[in-house]
């Protein structure tokens, strides 16, 4: 760690990749003939969020020593996150992930992270626990927790924060990530998950999942009795995302939060979820009391599941405060997407792109898809 020592605003952990998104929605993968390429993974979302919003971040993570390994460090500078602990590993290649973009609410994921994810070769030696201590918010994920050695790493990266700061753990379920004894996702799964999880669980104090990851964690989908079961977990904050209800919210102290989704024109509800947490850290940070926080979180959200990415679609600080005091939602800056019927533009870049308008964004400001990676 250079001197003089200075401690990240938000480290987190986890998964990162190259999401190649369609340019066109409303069409099956098979008849996509243009992609865009852009930063992926969730908690690398997460940090991306979190600096657009002026806070200092860095992402533990690992990719392929690779050309998409290359890319990914160039764009995690071009975010404003500190890439020190993005290391290669030689013998897996960078996770790619392609989707399917069928607005309002279907984006159908394909993910490429086989043999093994190298974001899942984190290794506990590698470790750097004085900066994990040091951070005034640590984010992981379930992801982390689904192999080892990640899910060495990620429990004792958990254990060195004693509790210490705010540890936040993302729920984060996939269940393609949890094969069963043959190899394949079954029933046993959940089990296995849920164990692990409650280890993590009594080290973190956030804990952040829809209604699905709840169930999973904890055994309770009713908001209410989630959230309740959360809190006996050992967590301080439960967060409990109820898609078109919008976010339940509850501390320990007794303090309830609950707010409604915000209206917005669906593009891709995909890194809607990330674009929420990165805003969730920003107003744990500012010490805003919880409401306003999870209504700003939502607005960021709402904002990203109007846009066609996820990374470069995290918005700025005064972009969430244009949606929370009632104005329109930001014109996006990534290409105009075409639908089905539309023709691609001669120009897949314009400058002038069109703002969202609002429908209805309840799904989205609270989806469970974080991301394509």
């Amino acid at each position: 760690m250079p001197e003089p020592y200075e401690p990240y605003d938000v480290i987190t952990m986890g998964r990162i990749g190259v999401d190649l998104y369609p340019l066109r929605t409303g069409v099956p993968l098979a008849q996509v003939d243009t992609f865009g390429k852009f930063l992926g993974g969730s908690a690398t979302n997460v940090a991306v969020a979190s600096a657009r919003l002026g806070r200092r971040t860095a992402v533990i993570t690992r990719t392929g020593r690779d050309a998409f390994g290359d890319y990914l460090h160039q764009a995690l500078g071009e975010f404003a996150v500190d890439d020190r602990w993005v290391t290669p590993v030689d013998r897996y290649p960078t996770p790619v992930t392609f989707c399917e973009i069928f607005p309002p609410d279907d984006f159908p994921l394909y993910f490429y992270r086989q043999p093994k994810a190298p974001d899942l070769e984190i290794h506990p030696h590698e470790l750097d626990l004085d900066a994990i201590r040091a951070a005034r918010i640590f984010w992981m994920t379930g992801t982390g927790l689904c192999a080892e050695p990640s899910r060495s790493a990620t429990l004792a990266a958990l254990e060195a924060r004693a509790r210490g700061g705010i540890t936040v753990f993302d729920l984060d379920w996939r269940p393609m990530f949890w094969p069963d004894e043959d190899g394949e996702p079954g029933p046993g799964q959940v089990a296995a998950a849920r164990e692990v999880y409650a280890r993590a669980l009594a080290h973190a104090t956030v804990a952040v999942g829809n209604l699905d990851e709840c169930e999973v964690a904890v055994g309770e989908r009713e908001p209410h009795a989630a959230a309740r079961a959360l809190l006996a977990a050992g967590v301080e904050l439960a967060v409990v995302k109820q898609g078109p209800k919008g976010v339940l919210a509850v501390h320990r102290d007794g303090t309830t939060a609950e707010v409604p989704p915000v209206p917005v024109d669906v593009v891709n509800g995909l890194g809607a979820g990330d674009a929420f947490g990165g805003a969730l850290c920003h107003g744990l940070l500012a010490g805003w009391d919880l409401e306003h926080t999870m209504r700003y979180a939502n607005a960021a959200g709402a904002i990203v599941a109007g846009r066609l990415a996820c990374s470069s679609a995290m918005p700025y600080d005064g972009e969430v405060a244009q949606v929370l005091a009632g104005g329109p939602m930001p014109a996006q800056p990534e290409p105009v997407v075409p639908t089905s019927a539309d023709p691609m533009p001669a120009d897949p870049m314009p400058a002038d792109p069109k703002p969202g308008g609002p429908t209805s964004a309840g799904p989205t400001s609270t989806d469970p898809e974080r991301d394509a990676s």
